[in-house]
């Protein structure tokens, strides 16, 4: 009887399979670290700055809050800072108020804060505050009825918070280029990937290459994560833009790519038909006619040219020539061969009014400007 010997080569694939997953996790955790790396410094910076503040300025000797306070006004996104450091202090005063009141006419206790808490909240809400607001008076009533239930201590829970929220506004006014550069290189990159699916799709179509169609669509399908990146960072853009006095000029340019995310999510979804249906046509041994397989192929060229300017942080205003030559292009395609040939065509028609927008056009322009070039054949 054979010896059982070990060996390591049949667990070598499931062993790949590991690293590969353990390299991905790895790059995914390396990804956030760089996007929240700069909020991260900037919460560490403030919190440090809060309490010199608070304990050499103000003369505070324990202002743990200060730092608690410029930390959640700025936490890890742009967007709704100013409002934050402005819930976060009033959250605070309510807090205080209440609790202070009603410790110094019963004192403390569990039931004590019950009702502290209980009144403090329900003030919140019935004042109209947000969710943060609201948290904030509960937390600060409950602080206030066990470990300051004093007026003067209440007093200065109440400074901390100020102090900590105006620190908080002073390094939030700081923003790096980064987050205003991400959102048109988000886009860019969608963009090209969009012609290198249409060039692929143009080449599987006239090679009959079924593979070479089916391997596109599935690359495509997985676009998801891009568009939703796209999105955020947009709003990242617009909010880091409006939270520095420094950076009024952005403003408006990142609007407009706020603006270009709906039409370009757009297109890469009609993109997504347009090869599904494609892949039926390679797999049922049809043609696409030569004027579908140029408007293919001058898609591919233009959505270039938008990934281009974009990457030069430039509107895509010079693609909106090739656009509309293609608008024109695609009247002239014949129809009636199969469904999904004319399927083909009608999204590809889709594209080029998704890409027009994305190039500054308006939507009734471009519609106007593909339908009425648009007469069947």
């Amino acid at each position: 009887m054979r010896a059982l010997t070990w060996s390591s080569r049949p667990h070598a694939p499931e062993l790949g399979v590991v690293r590969a997953g353990v390299r991905q996790a790895l790059s995914v955790r390396a990804h956030r670290l760089r996007r929240y790396g700069w909020h991260i410094a900037q919460c560490a910076v403030a919190a440090a700055v809060a309490w010199l503040v608070a304990h050499d300025l103000l003369g505070h000797p324990s202002p743990f809050f200060a730092p608690v306070a410029a930390i959640i006004s700025l936490g890890l996104s742009y967007g709704q800072r100013l409002r934050r450091g402005a819930e976060v202090t009033a959250g605070v005063a309510v807090g205080v108020l209440i609790g202070d009141l009603l410790v110094q006419a019963f004192g403390t206790g569990a039931w004590q804060v019950l009702v502290v808490v209980g009144i403090a909240m329900t003030s919140a809400v019935l004042l109209d505050a947000s969710p943060l607001l609201i948290t904030q008076a509960g937390a600060q009533s409950a602080i206030i009825t066990t470990l300051a239930p004093t007026a003067s201590a209440g007093l200065g829970r109440w400074l901390d918070a100020a102090c900590g929220g105006l620190v908080a506004l002073a390094v939030a006014a700081v923003v790096p280029a980064s987050p205003l550069r991400r959102p048109r290189l988000a886009a860019a990159g969608i963009a090209r990937e969009l012609s290198a699916w249409l060039t692929a799709a143009a080449q599987a179509a006239r090679a009959g290459d079924l593979d070479l169609a089916y391997r596109t669509l599935e690359r495509a399908r997985d676009s998801d994560s891009s568009l939703a990146d796209l999105r955020a960072a947009a709003g990242e853009g617009l909010d880091a833009a409006r939270s520095s006095p420094w950076r009024r000029r952005q403003r408006d340019d990142m609007r407009s790519v706020a603006d270009m995310a709906v039409p370009l999510d757009r297109a890469v979804r009609n993109g997504r038909v347009l090869l599904r249906r494609l892949v039926v046509v390679t797999r049922r041994g049809e043609h696409l006619p030569p004027q579908t397989l140029a408007l293919l192929d001058g898609l591919a060229q233009a959505t270039t040219t938008i990934g281009r300017e974009l990457t030069e942080q430039r509107t895509p205003e010079r693609a909106q020539t090739q656009l509309a030559e293609l608008a024109r292009l695609s009247g002239t395609a014949p129809t009636g061969h199969s469904l999904s040939v004319d399927v083909v065509l009608a999204q590809a028609r889709s594209v080029v009014v998704d890409l027009l927008q994305v190039s500054g056009m308006p939507l009734a322009e471009a519609d106007h400007l593909v339908a009425a070039v648009g007469a069947d054949t």
